[in-house]
């Protein structure tokens, strides 16, 4: 039996699409092994989302290499999509994005045709297979299915690929192309074989998962009706979600569901009106600070969580301030701070003004102290409530056995107890700062 091994860098797609060309592989009569173990086949499902991961990708793919220099070494995803000229000869095939879910025949065929190929003083084949598509003229969503992922209680389900924002700063519209929409009828029967395996909790996650539907006359929040009528599941999470979305009649609907959970990210990225008009990004601070309102408006006391970039080209040390305070204004949960980082093709990468590495440090480390200081406030209020806690892991504390899991706001809490309850939803009193675990 033929082992193979996979590592997935970036995004909950990425994730997603690793776990299925995993299931595919383990269909096709593949042993599956860690990635750090000897294998014949490695597959790295790539990221491009900055220049950390263009490095990330390059390195796991000569880490492979060097594992087992007779290996079939697969490199797929958005930096291969993006930035195929990069590859060296460490790797054999290049799978872009829209092609993943034909890895099994792609593999046969790269097999079929190595013979007659090995270079004998190196033994290594001489062609390398590519199976790229023009991503920008695809529009067909790549159907890819999950029937079981490596968490036991909650399971990711993408939904959609694609993006057609073009923020400045932006490099994954060039990578992933434009918005597809999975069927929603391939959406619910997947969720459904989930739920018949035990999965209590599924999140709905996509590339840009607010436009899901814009190309099929299909809307998110008819997806996520359907899906609250499948049996077996308790708990409906929502992925990253763009600020136009939340209108007064979504709002207002979702609120009624009582399997949604009350856990929304709206991606912000700047709190500053210029450095959001720089990014592209569509809309003001008022605008983004009403439809945190409107969350407050329909559920109590809503966990809020955001991403931030600091350091954007022109971003003045006003532009900065402004940003900050309208990010302690609006009290999120969590802050996810990211240093800008330069992207070839994209608008941004040729703006003016480009800010300094050690400006960018001190912003990202003050708002981080700010995020953590946000955070402790929303925990220190769940102490002296009671927490609906959906159970995912059995772990030790200095000697004690607790039963951990995330609440409907997906905060990690724990419960000490010699009970085994995973996948169980149970309500948790938190009396103490020693409950809640990070």
């Amino acid at each position: 039996m033929k082992k193979a091994a996979l590592h997935n860098l970036g995004c909950k797609v990425n994730g997603y699409e690793t776990e299925a060309m995993q299931e595919l592989l383990v269909k096709n009569g593949y042993e599956i092994v860690p990635f750090q173990d000897t294998a014949d086949v490695y597959i790295v499902n790539t990221c491009t989302v900055t220049n950390v991961a263009d490095r990330k990708s390059r390195q796991m793919l000569h880490r492979a290499r060097k594992k087992n220099p007779d290996a079939v070494v697969v490199a797929c995803g958005c930096y291969v999509q993006a930035k195929q000229g990069e590859l060296d000869e460490s790797v054999d095939i290049v799978i872009g994005n829209n092609r993943k879910k034909d890895l099994i025949e792609i593999l046969k065929a790269f097999e079929e045709n190595r013979q007659g190929q090995i270079r004998p003083e190196a033994g290594r084949f001489c062609d390398r297979r590519v199976e790229l598509a023009d991503i920008n003229r695809v529009r067909e969503y790549e159907e890819l299915k999950l029937e079981s992922t490596a968490e036991h209680t909650r399971v990711y389900v993408k939904v959609q690929d694609g993006c057609n924002q073009f923020c400045s700063y932006c490099i994954i519209p060039y990578a992933r192309g434009r918005v597809r929409s999975r069927s929603r009828d391939s959406v619910t029967g997947e969720v459904r074989r989930l739920a018949d395996n035990g999965y209590k909790e599924v999140v709905l996650t996509g590339i840009h998962l607010s436009s899901y539907g814009v190309d099929t006359g299909d809307s998110l929040l008819g997806l996520i009706l359907a899906i609250h009528e499948i049996p077996g599941i308790r708990r409906i999470r929502l992925g990253s979600l763009e600020p136009g979305i939340i209108t007064e009649e979504f709002a207002a609907a979702i609120a009624k569901l009582p399997k949604i959970c009350p856990h929304f990210h709206l991606s912000l990225q700047s709190g500053c009106d210029a450095t959001l008009k720089r990014m592209n990004r569509r809309y003001t601070s008022g605008e983004y600070y009403e439809k945190c309102t409107l969350l407050r408006k329909y559920f109590a006391r809503p966990a809020l969580t955001t991403d931030v970039i600091v350091g954007f080209p022109g971003e003045t040390e006003e532009e900065y301030a402004k940003s900050r305070a309208f990010i302690d204004k609006v009290d999120f949960y969590e802050t996810h701070v990211f240093k800008y980082s330069k992207r070839t093709g994209t608008r941004a990468a040729m703006m003016e003004n480009q800010v300094p590495e050690e400006i960018k440090n001190r912003r990202s480390s003050d708002l981080l102290a700010l995020g953590r200081r946000k955070r402790g406030e929303y925990e220190e209020e769940l102490i002296g409530t009671v927490q609906e806690v959906l159970m995912e892991e059995d772990i030790l504390v200095e000697g004690e056995r607790y039963q951990v899991g995330h609440t409907r706001e997906y905060v990690k809490v724990g419960q000490k107890t010699d009970e085994n309850r995973v996948n169980q939803i149970v309500n948790v009193e938190i009396k103490n700062r020693l409950q809640i675990m990070h």
